[in-house]
Formats: structure tokens, sequence, C-alpha cells
């Protein structure tokens, strides 16, 4: 007879998520998550067969957090923003889980209502099967990318530093980028990413609607 389980499935993937936070993936082991739940490596087989799906608990109780329910009476970039900016409030916290979320992204229940909610805001605002998906995948590309890229590069932080020390006769343009951006926050670095992809996706809207008329 198996024995009783004491934990949620959110206490484990919570204790994998601090393995993870602390020492990156490559310190996420079954006998990490254990130990940090105080218990034998053999022990935590009583709640995941193996590591994937530890994987797929870990990303499900993370997109659990996300609100997918866009804004009413609001137009569909407000609305896209207003997803977009929640799943990254999210997962900014855990930027080493990105990749998970891109391999489970298929398995996740949660995953799958969130990509479900974006291309039904993208269908209302006009965009074609095609173009819906391109977008969609667009999105989930800049977003992925601007996580890593503040985890790891932010426009505010050393490299900019570099830059600015570089010369401004052989480097002219990474100078002036460096003088203009390095107060530039996270959030402001996002915002103006966003809304650069938000008007390409805008644009290639109005080409279909010309399209369309023509």
């Amino acid at each position: 007879m198996p024995r009783s389980r004491s934990l949620t499935d959110t206490d484990v993937a919570v204790a994998a998520l601090a393995v993870i936070d602390r020492g990156g993936l490559a310190a996420f082991t079954m006998r990490a998550v254990a130990a940090e739940l105080n218990m034998g490596t053999m022990s935590i087989y009583r709640y995941v067969s193996n590591r994937e799906q530890l994987e797929e608990l870990i990303v499900e109780v993370l997109f659990s957090e996300v609100d997918i329910t866009p804004p009413r009476r609001a137009s569909w970039r407000r609305q896209i923003t207003t997803l977009v900016e929640r799943v990254r409030e999210v997962v900014r916290s855990h930027p080493q889980i990105v990749l998970l979320g891109l391999a489970h992204r298929l398995t996740s229940p949660q995953g799958l209502r969130l990509s479900e909610a974006v291309l039904g805001i993208l269908t209302e605002a006009g965009f074609t099967v095609r173009q819906r998906d391109v977008a969609n995948r667009s999105l989930m590309v800049y977003l992925v990318g601007s996580i890593q890229f503040e985890y790891f590069g932010q426009l505010s932080g050393g490299g900019t530093a570099m830059m600015d020390k570089l010369s401004g006769d052989e480097y002219p343009l990474l100078v002036e980028t460096a003088q203009q951006t390095r107060r530039l926050t996270a959030n402001q670095e996002f915002r103006r990413g966003l809304d650069i992809v938000l008007d390409g996706l805008e644009a290639s809207l109005t080409r279909i609607g010309g399209s369309r008329s023509g």
C-alpha cells in the first residue's frame, strides 16, 4: 500500500523553484528538490513519476498565477499588453525557468488557456489564421527574449556602462546608445519594446484590411 502524501503539488513545485532560483537549471535534480523538502530522494516519487512530470508541475503552478482574463472594453492592443505584462510579472521572478516554460507550453493546461486567450484577442481584432499564429509567436519571442535580456544584459546594466567607455571615434553609435539608455528602467525598456512589436502587428493588420477592401 503506497504511503500517503503530506504535501501538495504546489509545495513540491515551490521547492523545485527555490532550487532553480538559487542554482539555475544545472542544480535542478530530484535529489536537490527532495533535500529542499527535507525528505529522502526516493520519497519525492510519491508526488511525481520523473523529472519531466516535475517540470510540467513547475510550469503549471507558475502559469496558474497568471490572470488570463483580458480587460473588458479595451482595445486589442491594451488587452494583449495586459496579458503579456501579467505573464512577465510572474515569470521575471524566476527567469531560469523560461526554457522550461517553452518546453512544456503545450502540456500545461493553463499555458494552453493563455495562448487561446491571446489568439482570441487577435482573431477579434481581425487577424487571419496565419497572421495571428505568427503574431502570437512573435509576442512569445519578445516576451521570452526580454526576460532573458533583463536578467543577463539589461540596457541600464553593466554592459551599457562598458559601452560608455568605448572609443567614440570607433563606436560612436554604441557610445551614444549607452549614454541615452543607461538610466532606462527595466519596465520602460520592456514597454517600449512591446510597443514596437505591437506597432508592427498593427501595421500588418492594416495591410490585411487594405487587401480585403481592394
